[in-house]
């Protein structure tokens, strides 16, 4: 069953959008490979990764391996459903099915 078209402002900037469609197509996706993809700094990146963990958008996993911390991210299922809403209505707009964005 398709999601409900329902436009979230929360993922809508387009550097979130960016993110969020990525980790869409991924089970997991590390950090470096988002900060390339994005084209966003560490510091930059580290903002949007917390604005969307703290709406459970996406959940954070941190990890030691050998010195190094490493970082890897993947979408929650209610993100899942956030992105694929927003993209339903996304597509609704550029139909003309949908005239003003959905709360």
């Amino acid at each position: 069953m398709p999601e409900p078209a329902r436009f979230d402002e929360l993922i809508h900037p387009s550097t979130r959008l960016t993110l969020v469609a990525t980790l869409a197509a991924a089970d997991w996706a590390e950090f470096g490979y988002l900060k390339e993809r994005a084209g966003l700094s560490d510091s930059a990146l580290s903002k949007q990764l917390t604005i969307l963990e703290e709406a459970g958008y996406l959940h954070t996993e941190r990890r030691l391996e050998g010195s190094r911390h490493r970082v890897r991210v993947r979408l929650t299922d209610a993100g899942r459903h956030a992105y694929l809403g927003h993209i339903a209505a996304l597509n609704a707009i550029v139909s003309g099915r949908l005239t003003e964005p959905q709360p």
